[in-house]
């Protein structure tokens, strides 16, 4: 079958992608890496420099993934009325929510039990999206304001915290404060990505999308990147700087320098504070602004992990949890015995069998590598089957 010329954006689709493989690092190291078993690899007192540029790197890709979902949802609403766009939105929303309770959680653990459920990136898009399909129905300034309102003013309820399972409690936890609850006897949720300043993130994403309608002229959209992207770098530094608001952690001299300008760097991703997404999102503005003249073999690659973004997502997990169960398996003695036994956290306990960083590494890229041929196969099919509706879910 021919391939139909995709209608794309692919300056968009290129930052997906490059977030889609660094993202898998993440992840590769969380199952592979000895060091994921034992330390935080933002803990001051046990990382490496390379260690936590490997951990702060992948930072980029939750911010990206959210904001260009955001972006993704303007172009689809471009030629629909708002009405349609609502649907669709609230719809994705309960789908990923599902998705992210029914699949994720399983790919994470193996447990068919789900004893353990863990809430990340793809719950807090579907909630997002949810918030995100009654959003659309304002102004695009209003939409924009409320999402600078959530963005900047979350860190203001950092003191407010709270414990125990009362309705309230969870209701924070969900909203603004990384926690989790026993539900019934066998199960315990954990809500990892409070959904606060996710919801304006994808609100300031979609009001970005703007940038990209037909006929915008191009030398402005860059204009605009540029000048959110180099701002939001240069308000990140004197935010830190003054070290009085914008995450929940402020930084503090170290011993040593290499120390404190880690310490400078470690910001807060549960929830992500202000300073977290101006670092994050100001670099990618300005790559997505130079992303434009890309036109070569690398980015056709990239590409391809850009236009599929939910497929990999849930492919990537599984291939890497895999690995590292055969990786245990044929390079540890009782390789078989060692992964039965292994509870509570799976994740940390197969860790505990892995490998070195440069190990890591090299498992990386070839995770990556393999994840490239399933992941074209499906593009294509996407783009040459574009009339079934279900893809867009997909």
């Amino acid at each position: 079958m021919a391939l139909v010329k995709s209608t794309r954006i692919e300056s968009i689709d290129l930052l997906r992608g490059i977030v889609m493989v660094l993202m898998a690092l993440d992840h590769v190291r969380d199952y592979f890496h000895y060091d994921a078993s034992l330390h935080d690899p933002t803990d001051l007192e046990t990382t490496t420099p390379i260690l936590f540029f490997t951990r702060f790197i992948t930072h980029y890709c939750a911010p990206v993934f959210v904001f260009l979902a955001g972006t993704s949802a303007f172009l689809y609403g471009s030629n629909k009325t708002k009405t349609k766009l609502f649907r669709f939105l609230f719809t994705r929303g309960l789908w990923l929510i599902l998705l992210e309770i029914g699949v994720n959680s399983l790919n994470w653990t193996f447990d068919l039990s789900y004893s353990f459920v863990v809430l990340q990136v793809i719950w807090a898009i579907g909630v997002s999206m949810l918030c995100l399909s009654f959003l659309v129905f304002l102004p695009r300034k209003l939409i924009a304001v409320i999402g600078i309102v959530l963005v900047v003013g979350h860190n203001a309820l950092d003191p407010i915290t709270m414990k125990g399972n009362a309705i309230e409690s969870v209701i924070w936890y969900m909203l603004h404060q990384a926690n989790g609850i026993p539900v019934g006897d066998a199960t315990f949720v954990y809500f990892a990505y409070p959904v606060i300043p996710w919801i304006g993130l994808i609100a300031l994403g979609y009001c970005l999308g703007s940038l990209y309608t037909r006929g915008y002229d191009r030398f402005l959209r860059k204009k605009w990147l540029l000048g959110l992207g180099f701002g939001s770098i240069i308000l990140f530094f004197i935010l830190r700087g003054i070290n009085v608001y914008g995450d929940l952690v402020p930084w503090s001299e170290q011993d040593t320098l290499s120390k404190t300008i880690l310490s400078f760097f470690k910001v807060t991703k549960y929830p992500p504070s202000w300073a977290y997404l101006l670092i994050t999102m100001g670099p990618s503005l300005v790559l997505l602004h130079y992303l434009e003249y890309v036109k070569n073999y690398i980015g056709d690659i990239l590409l391809v992990f850009g236009r599929v973004p939910l497929f990999y997502y849930f492919l990537h997990v599984f291939v890497i949890h895999v690995g590292a169960i055969l990786g245990v398996i044929l390079f540890n003695e009782n390789g078989m015995a060692l992964v039965s036994s292994i509870s509570g956290n799976p994740i940390a306990g197969l860790a505990a069998h892995g490998y070195s960083l440069f190990t890591t590494y090299v498992i990386w890229i070839v995770i990556v590598t393999l994840l490239y041929f399933p992941c074209r196969k499906y593009m294509i099919y996407k783009i040459n089957n574009k009339h079934k509706w279900w893809l867009s879910y997909l």
